[in-house]
């Protein structure tokens, strides 16, 4: 038996750790990873064999392996996680991700279940290192009165520290009141080398990528206008230059500028990602510019061209869409914030559709039509953005956004009195999932721009999405899938391509459970629309899903069912399916409509991480504290346009 287990473990397996983990699983479970083989690649007789060519695997020129990683992840050299204790350097972070235990700031060991396949460290890039030399009480620091008092109040602790990471914050994503002492650019410049220059130490082709990048932090009145900017390039390259300012200017205008001068200058290639439009009160997804101005078909290139994906989720909540904009979407409302912006006011109503990855997304058909290009025309990943240079997404591993919320008894509560938010209300969230042909930074970097990524809130769910014009009602049951699907189709992240005869698009998808965490409960696939009038609609069709449920005449399913013990932060599998898959054709299509399409993939109820520090750390917590999750995947979108749109429009 053990051989059997072996030989399937070592086809399906990078390495050792989940090898000796997989002999502690159940014969369902293996059965389950023997599918994955298929699914993955294993040839399919029927399908066309190339000329000359025996093996399957010779030749491929499609992406057969998912890479994860977190391409948001800060460490002590940001200026806002210096502030609040962050004692973890980039070579911590990077040893961490890779799947060493490290010790927390706080004192606490710390290992991944499974290491990540690719990181990014993305510390902030204004006074990026600076902070600590605050921190430290560098004389060359101190003689500014501002530094000097923030110092002071960085060593009182408690609201103090709390006040003054606060003010540095503000004072860094507004341009505002900045000491000249913290824009010094030799202290900038051998900063950046260092890091960058760290990063390729770490770098290891193959097994683990590390990406050279920046968080941009724009933040106009305290709306969420940040990006975190990517390089595809080495230090060789990324160092020639210092990394854009938001002291040189707050627009995205700006860092597009900033980005296209780097390439031009260097050669080399980078992109931007947004990232937390639930806290932009309706900046995000604008109508209009970031001074108010028409939007024009130039910002919709500019956008289109550097921004071709956006972080859904992370700890600060979940941006897919909310429950006022999607009322007929039961699972809208997930780690839901309303707080407007990072004054915590609250959100307003009417800047809801500018918040929100799904609303942006239908206003980027509208802009389509009037502009000629999509601005908003981006694929959908998640990410951490931890401030303790730990990159932990996992419910049961779950290490907080900053050091104040590391493991201890009381962090689900308000960390001071003045504090805006709850412990508890942090999300365990997120990851980025790549389908890339190898695990380099050239690989990586290629898959995002072309949006074949997506996101999950932790869970390493596989999916897999295409679509068409061809797909045959048993490609289904055919494997391997993608096979099919790059044949037939496109995938995540693509435009279908013209039209064939008087067909519907179909589109072919596949999940399989994480064998660490819940079942599957359904697959679901989210449609945007817009129609001759300009009207923006959506709608969520379920496609796949477990048991034996039978939609009711609304077209909703019951739900799947809860497992979960609470008091021991416990389920059971004994509901949902390890594995979903379908192929849906949309019956409500209309040729004339362009649309979008993506994969929306739900867990059965699991604990919540509230739920497992309640259970070792035996408190008690408050009513309103939400215990049970149902974690999830979000694909990149499809996008459908008219072959003959644009030529009515202009009549």
């Amino acid at each position: 038996m053990q051989v059997m287990l072996f030989l399937i473990a070592k086809s399906c397996l990078r390495n050792f750790q989940v090898l000796n983990q997989l002999f502690k699983i159940s014969i369902g479970t293996i059965f389950y990873f023997m599918v994955i083989v298929n699914f993955v690649g294993a040839q399919q007789p029927g399908l066309k064999q190339k000329d000359g060519v025996y093996s399957p695997h010779a030749e491929r020129t499609f992406p057969t392996q998912v890479y994860w990683g977190d391409t948001h992840l800060h460490t002590a050299l940001s200026m806002d996680a210096g502030a609040m204790g962050t004692l973890r350097s980039p070579e911590d972070a990077y040893r961490f991700g890779r799947g060493e235990q490290i010790v927390s700031s706080s004192g606490t060991p710390a290992k991944l279940s499974e290491p990540l396949d690719f990181i990014v460290l993305a510390d902030h890039s204004d006074a990026m290192g600076t902070v600590a030399e605050i921190i430290n009480g560098n004389p060359d620091f101190g003689v500014d009165p501002k530094v000097r008092r923030w110092q002071e109040m960085i060593a009182a602790g408690g609201d103090s520290l709390l006040a003054a990471a606060v003010e540095i914050v503000g004072a860094f994503g507004a341009s505002e009141g900045l000491p000249d002492i913290l824009l010094d650019r030799d202290f900038a410049r051998r900063t950046w080398e260092r890091y960058t220059l760290t990063a390729d130490q770490f770098y290891e082709p193959g097994r683990f990528t590390t990406l050279i990048g920046f968080e941009w932090t724009s933040m106009p009145n305290w709306n969420n206008l940040h990006r975190v900017v990517i390089y595809r390039d080495g230090s060789d390259y990324a160092r020639k230059t210092l990394p854009a300012l938001v002291a040189n200017g707050m627009d995205p205008e700006d860092l597009w500028d900033w980005m296209g001068t780097y390439e031009a200058q260097t050669g080399g290639d980078v992109l931007a990602i947004p990232h937390n439009g639930n806290m932009s009160e309706g900046f995000m997804f604008a109508t209009e510019r970031f001074d108010g101005s028409e939007m024009t078909r130039e910002y919709a290139e500019a956008r289109a061209r550097w921004e071709p994906l956006y972080e859904t989720t992370q700890f600060k909540g979940d941006s897919e869409t909310h429950p006022l904009l999607s009322p007929n979407d039961e699972f809208a409302d997930y780690e839901t914030w309303d707080d407007g912006n990072f004054y915590y006011d609250g959100a307003k109503v009417e800047t809801l559709p500018g918040d929100y990855a799904r609303s942006g997304l239908k206003r980027g058909l509208n802009m389509h039509a009037h502009l000629g290009i999509n601005p908003f025309k981006f694929g959908l990943i998640g990410s951490t953005d931890s401030h303790t240079g730990l990159a932990t997404a996992e419910e049961d591993n779950f290490f907080g956004k900053f050091v104040y919320g590391e493991p201890h008894a009381h962090r689900w509560g308000p960390w001071t009195e003045t504090a805006k938010r709850a412990g508890w209300e942090w999300a365990a969230s997120g990851l980025a999932a790549v389908w890339a042909e190898e695990n380099t930074r050239e690989a990586i970097f290629d898959a995002m721009e072309r949006r074949e990524v997506y996101g999950t809130t932790g869970p390493r769910i596989v999916l897999r999405f295409f679509g068409g014009w061809n797909f045959a009602s048993d490609d289904v049951d055919r494997g391997p899938l993608a096979e099919i699907g790059y044949a037939k189709g496109v995938p995540m992240g693509s435009d279908l391509p013209p039209r064939s005869q008087n067909s519907s698009p179909r589109f072919l998808v596949s999940a399989f459970k994480d064998p660490d965490s819940g079942n599957l409960d359904r697959i679901q696939i989210v449609k945007g629309w817009i129609d001759s009038n300009a009207t923006l609609f959506e709608r969520v069709y379920d496609v796949a899903w477990s048991g034996d449920r039978t939609p009711d005449d609304a077209g909703k399913l019951t739900p799947v069912g809860n497992t979960v013990d609470v008091p021991s932060a416990t389920w059971k599998n004994t509901i949902g399916e390890p594995h979903l898959t379908a192929l849906w054709t949309d019956p409500d299509f209309d040729a004339e409509q362009p649309a979008f399409y993506y994969a929306r993939i739900i867990e059965i109820p699991t604990p919540r991480w509230t739920a497992y520090d309640a259970n070792r750390f035996n408190v008690e917590m408050p009513p309103e504290v939400p215990m049970v999750t149902q974690e999830r995947a979000y694909g990149s979108p499809i996008w459908y346009t008219p072959s003959d749109y644009f030529k009515e429009k202009q009549r």
